[in-house]
């Protein structure tokens, strides 16, 4: 953007069609239209509260015809406004070279202004861009277009934070609405939800989705949760379940596995009808199809199983047995009818004999239905005491004994787990129902539910973790299912593991006595499990209330366990987390603070049990299994967020939410005096988003508690009351009731936060990065391929270049070598021609005084022989 200036036309041109070009980048950038008011889009609210798909009833009953409800109408969601074709109206800020530079204020033609930092004349950097009608853009400029991180706020007090691309939400982003109680945590792509991301349709929270998302449509594998209670987990298509998939109707106390074409059930699957169970059974009793479906009826071929143990093969008609089939009875009698609309046609033909319903029932999709009652034989070929339902499988530990003493101590050991059955059975009942919210009220002990009862009954102590012990009880499974906190345990599994565990912890304590596998279990049943089995510890299974909120994050903390574990490198090589590992990991994470430090770490290490301290201090090479890492991390929740916290981000919701009602109040007062037509995409009711504190302590009351029901009593009935002494333990009862309620749910505030807001996304942005990182793997290979490549061709030449200097040294010492010794040899030869010279001047010297004496003897000269002179001249010559 560069400011106009009417003196210089050619300059101002050049200006606008800068500022034009600009603005055409960032619209094609943004590709949305100009109009930053509500569009209607088939979007969020799409979603039907009430979509589920209705249960089917059970075979006898006549059922009336159920179709799908249409799907609602499409309510208003918010697009991202874009940068439209303005004209500057005014600018005050700093200026290089008449390009807006550095901090500034602009104001746009039509009421958009801007805010924030200027880089060679364009929007660039952190700023705020105001549209006139309300909306609002914070974040990051670059040339023109919003862009990396920022924040959206419309003017009816809808919110977006997150990734923004070509100022479109584009990566990882937290949407919430202002008018419709809608909130959406996930990814983006162009503005659109895609990818994984969870949606919450309501302000209790109960109505949400969770899973795949392909341009703002539900489509792949997805949980969703209705507000009845009912769920849904498979796959998606279209926004409709759409693949295989399971749905749970938990009122109607139904369930469907199979296969669903356009939000019916359609093609093979599964349907069950749960009935009351009766009176002390374990079991619930049961209806059974298992067949076609067409258009969620039944339809084709099918079996239904009965729960008093009849059983129907053939064909079905829209819910309706109606053809040729094969009934059995329920003591096995065999009958070929035909059936027309639910009515036998005429009087079945009996088939004879059970052996038929025999092999009706060996292919019945029931494994357990019409079995026979069979003897257990033990590890020594004898009939076991137990029953046939127990099998202690002691084989191994019988092998490490004489064989004249394995039958005694099987027959012992035997006798001391009948003696105490009983509580044996009533510890695995009561562990099996902690956290266990199952409709029909038969639960399984599952290993997560197994560690607790370990830890209560203080094996941790007895020398040994609970990863050594699972080790010990489940090494021959597979390294991926030792620590299976999900894994399921019979109670004949129970019980075997228990006998295993008392000869591995006592066995040298027992070692002297006989029979020895009885008196380790018996040691064990008397120090370990008769004191302090059922005496619940540690904070995931402290209240009812609280450990079913606790079990909603239990599925997420084991992705993260699993991510942050490591191989052991002794058999079975199984994956587990070292307490120092747990520390590094809430390092990398950034969730160590003034308030969760390391020492305050280490201290809820020794409180959930996974370290025991001695006088050497804690020991963080010892293992923990997801017991202890999830009591970790609820501890550590506890003590991160604080109160002050809480309250902050109170306060914050409530400021929000008054300026809503301000508004809306201020709506409703000019709707009253002069009514006005509503705005295209406006909603005509409008719920104002409550706070984190008020949805989580809005929890139903329990019947009896709730004041309404409380009738008012008269004056005299009053005081009569008052007078009561029982009244005052009744009112001290109910106000440690309230107050342990009001902890509990202020623990589950604490816990709500630290996962939703602090754990869970740095979990994330660290997935986000070690995939950044993998993917730029290849490319550093490459480029450390090419550096090497550059390097070696580089000493190549450089080897070649000291080997050409070496060559030019060598040649130039040679070449100095000859000069020197021409220069010797002409010194030499000039030292000898002055000597010479020298010695010929001697010797003429002599000659002239001679020839002199001979001049002054005679007048005249003779002349010198020729022969004489010419010698001379030879002499000189030389």
């Amino acid at each position: 953007m560069i400011k106009g200036k009417k003196k210089d036309g050619k300059k101002k041109d050049a200006k606008k069609d800068g500022k034009k070009s600009a603005v055409e980048k960032s619209e094609e950038s943004l590709g949305t239209p100009t109009d930053s008011s509500l569009t209607t889009l088939g979007d969020l609210r799409s979603d039907s509260l009430g979509e589920e798909t209705p249960a089917i009833p059970e075979a006898p009953d006549e059922e009336p015809e159920v179709e799908e409800p249409p799907a609602p109408p499409v309510t208003p969601f918010h697009e991202e406004p874009v940068l439209a074709q303005v004209i500057i109206e005014s600018y005050e800020g700093e200026q290089v070279d008449e390009f807006y530079e550095g901090e500034g204020f602009i104001c746009f033609e039509g009421g958009n202004t801007y805010k924030g930092l200027f880089s060679e004349g364009r929007m660039n950097g952190e700023g705020t861009y105001t549209w006139a009608d309300g909306v609002k853009y914070e974040g990051t400029f670059v040339k023109n277009v919003p862009t990396h991180c920022g924040r959206y706020t419309w003017s009816d007090g809808t919110v977006y934070e997150g990734s923004i691309q070509d100022g479109l939400r584009h990566g990882y982003g937290v949407f919430r609405s202002g008018t419709n109680p809608i909130f959406y945590t996930g990814f983006w792509c162009n503005g659109k939800r895609h990818g994984k991301g969870t949606i919450y349709y309501d302000q209790e929270q109960t109505s949400w989705y969770a899973g795949d998302w392909v341009n703002n449509v539900r489509e792949g594998w997805g949980f969703r949760r209705y507000r009845s209670g009912n769920t849904y987990f498979g796959q998606w298509k279209k926004n409709l379940r759409h693949g295989h998939g399971k749905m749970i109707w938990l009122t109607d106390k139904q369930e469907y596995e199979g296969e669903w074409e356009c939000g019916l059930q359609h093609g093979s699957g599964m349907h069950t009808w749960f009935l009351k169970r009766m009176e002390m059974s374990k079991y619930s009793l049961r209806n059974e199809y298992v067949g076609n479906f067409v258009k969620g009826e039944r339809h084709g071929c099918g079996t239904f199983l009965y729960s008093d143990g009849k059983m129907y093969i053939g064909q079905w008609a829209h819910n309706k047995k109606h053809g040729k089939g094969i009934f059995v009875s329920k003591n096995g009698d065999c009958f070929e009818v035909e059936f027309e609309n639910d009515h036998p046609v005429e009087k079945p033909a009996r088939q004879g004999s059970a052996v038929k319903a025999k092999k009706l029932r060996a292919t019945s999709p029931r494994k357990c239905f019409g079995t026979k009652r069979t003897a257990v034989v033990n590890a020594l070929g004898n009939t076991s005491v137990l029953g046939a339902d127990l099998d202690l499988g002691v084989s191994s530990l019988l092998a490490l004994f004489p064989r004249e003493d394995r039958e005694k101590e099987s027959q012992k050991v035997e006798l001391a787990v009948l003696r105490h059955i009983s509580k044996l059975r009533k510890t695995y009942n009561f562990y099996s129902t902690l956290g266990c919210a199952s409709s029909d009220g038969v639960c399984s002990m599952t290993m997560l539910q197994f560690w607790r009862f370990l830890k209560d009954c203080n094996f941790h102590l007895c020398s040994v973790t609970l990863a050594e012990i699972d080790r010990l009880l489940r090494g021959d499974q597979s390294p991926k299912d030792i620590h299976d906190p999900s894994d399921i345990l019979l109670f004949r599994t129970f019980v075997c593991y228990l006998v295993h565990l008392a000869f591995h912890i006592y066995h040298e304590k027992c070692k002297d006595e006989v029979p020895h596998l009885q008196k380790c279990f018996l040691e064990m049943m008397a120090r370990n499990v008769l004191p302090s089995a059922c005496c619940v510890q540690g904070i995931l299974y402290s209240g009812g209330e609280f450990s079913s909120f606790a079990m909603n994050y239990l599925k997420k903390c084991w992705e993260i366990y699993e991510d942050f574990c490591r191989p052991c490198p002794r058999p079975p090589f199984d994956s587990t987390m070292k307490l120092r590992q747990f520390l590094w990991m809430l390092d990398d994470l950034k969730l160590l603070s003034e308030q969760l430090t390391a020492p305050k770490v280490v201290e809820i290490f020794v409180k959930v049990g996974a370290s025991v301290p001695d006088i050497y201090g804690v020991n963080l090479e010892l293992e923990m299994v997801f017991l202890e890492f999830f009591e970790s991390l609820l501890e550590c929740a506890l003590v991160y967020v604080t109160e002050d916290m809480i309250l902050k981000k109170e306060a914050q919701e409530n400021k929000k939410r008054s300026s809503f009602e301000i508004k809306e109040l201020s709506k409703e007062t000019s709707a009253a005096s002069l009514p006005q037509p509503p705005r295209p995409g406006e909603d005509t009711e409008s719920a104002p988003q409550p706070s984190l504190l008020e949805t989580l302590l809005a929890f139903p009351i329990t019947p009896g508690e709730s004041k309404d029901d409380v009738s008012l009593p008269n004056m005299d009935v009053k005081e009569e009351e008052d007078s009561c002494p029982e009244k005052e333990f009744i009112d001290e009862a109910k106000e440690d009731k309230d107050e342990q309620k009001g902890l509990c749910s202020f623990w589950m505030c604490q816990v709500e936060i630290f996962f939703t807001t602090k754990l869970f996304p740095a979990f994330e942005r660290e997935i986000m990065l070690r995939d950044k990182i993998k993917e730029k793997k290849p490319q550093d290979a490459e480029l450390a391929e090419l550096r090497k490549i550059q390097a070696e061709e580089l000493e190549r030449l450089i080897a070649e270049k000291e080997e050409e200097e070496e060559a030019r040294k060598q040649e130039a010492a040679a070449l100095q070598e000859s000069v020197r010794l021409r220069e010797r040899a002409s010194s030499s030869l000039e030292t000898l021609l002055s000597w010479r010279n020298l010695q010929l001047k001697q010797e003429a010297s002599k000659r002239e005084p001679s020839a002199t004496k001979r001049g002054s003897r005679g007048s005249e000269p003779k002349a010198a022989p020729a022969g004489t002179r010419a010698t001379a001249d030879k002499k000189k010559k030389k």
